[in-house]
């Protein structure tokens, strides 16, 4: 958040190019169905599987951990801001979430994503109120529930 999109790209090429990294993902479905914070782990426990080179331990940032990793690990509360290790891997995983937002602005151009990132700015929201809501969407987000809610009524 407080690295801009051109640096943010530009440390992420040369993080991966000197690091062993993997990403993971969680769809929309695995989204509504778990939550954000579930996916989020979900897609942290795909990214540690997929790892070439397994670690002896797993720093994490937040309070949190995936339930099913066999990895020896560290929760840090504000771990981005603290380990560089930690601050490199939120770099990548942003880096990841910006280039995802910008294919999906080539599909969906009304939505602002390329510029946004999926934050729910005002242009953002005045585009699903006028175009509505997309498959894309998170139906749980709270605006996006509330559209939807509106609609049934």
């Amino acid at each position: 958040k407080k690295i801009s999109f051109k640096n943010r790209i530009f440390l992420s090429n040369y993080i991966k190019k000197n690091s062993i990294y993997s990403i993971g993902i969680a769809t929309v479905d695995e989204i509504n169905k778990l939550n954000i914070l579930n996916a989020s782990l979900l897609s942290m426990q795909r990214a540690i599987s997929k790892l070439k080179q397994k670690p002896t331990m797993i720093l994490i940032d937040g309070l949190f951990a995936p339930k099913k990793i066999k990895i020896k690990y560290k929760t840090i509360v504000g771990g981005d801001s603290k380990i560089p290790s930690i601050s490199a891997a939120s770099i990548i995983a942003k880096a990841s979430r910006d280039q995802f937002m910008i294919n999906l602005s080539k599909k969906y151009p009304r939505y602002n994503w390329n510029q946004n990132f999926g934050y729910g700015t005002s242009k953002h929201l005045w585009a699903l109120k006028r175009f509505g809501v997309t498959a894309i969407h998170r139906k749980k987000f709270a605006p996006i529930h509330n559209i939807l809610l509106n609609k049934k009524a």
